[in-house]
């Protein structure tokens, strides 16, 4: 990667016809869950446009020790970050919302809702979002999103606080979610 930081929306893979959807990772801080999903897409090499935020953010943090120790344990080397606000801007283009939990799904709902369509938990994608050669946004508006209630779609717990070992679990689940999820993006 270059000296971008990682919310840029950096390619992953060359542009099929000039353009590649755009897939965002949000979680409350986007200091450890979004960073990690986002880090493990592009590390996948899926051929989408990746950004992350958070709900409530402090801005242009890096990304704590632990988050990187965390990506470490699981083979991945977490390049430049820097903590990014969600904003009605940042929400635009995206074609699909990753959420962390059903708080930034909710989140989304009120304070966004035009992205409420576009919008579900990690742990509900990689169950739900089916693959095929349609384009991700008509994928994605199939599932009818807007309408499936955020608290049924699953958590990736918060390690925020914890230990080097609740950060290393959560790196886990957001890698196992993720191999569930990746190829279903493209």
């Amino acid at each position: 990667m270059t000296s971008e930081t990682a919310n840029d929306a950096v390619p992953t893979a060359p542009a099929r016809d000039g353009a590649l959807p755009h897939v965002l990772f949000l979680c409350t801080g986007n200091a450890a869950r979004s960073v990690m999903a986002g880090a493990l897409c592009r590390a996948g090499g899926v051929a989408v446009r990746v950004s992350t935020a958070g709900t409530h953010v402090v801005e242009h943090q890096p990304a704590s020790v632990r988050t990187r120790q965390a990506l470490r344990a699981v083979g991945l080397e977490l390049p430049a970050h820097r903590s990014r606000q969600l904003t009605a801007a940042s929400l635009e283009d995206a074609d699909l919302v990753v959420a962390m939990a059903a708080e930034h799904v909710h989140y989304v709902r009120r304070r966004h809702p035009a992205a409420a369509p576009r919008t579900a938990t990690l742990a509900y994608l990689a169950a739900t979002l089916r693959p095929g050669a349609e384009p991700l946004g008509a994928r994605v508006a199939a599932l009818g999103l807007g309408a499936v209630d955020p608290e049924s779609q699953g958590d990736v717990e918060d390690p925020a606080g914890g230990d080097d070992a609740d950060y290393q679990a959560c790196a886990r689940t957001v890698a196992r979610l993720m191999a569930e999820l990746a190829p279903r993006l493209a």
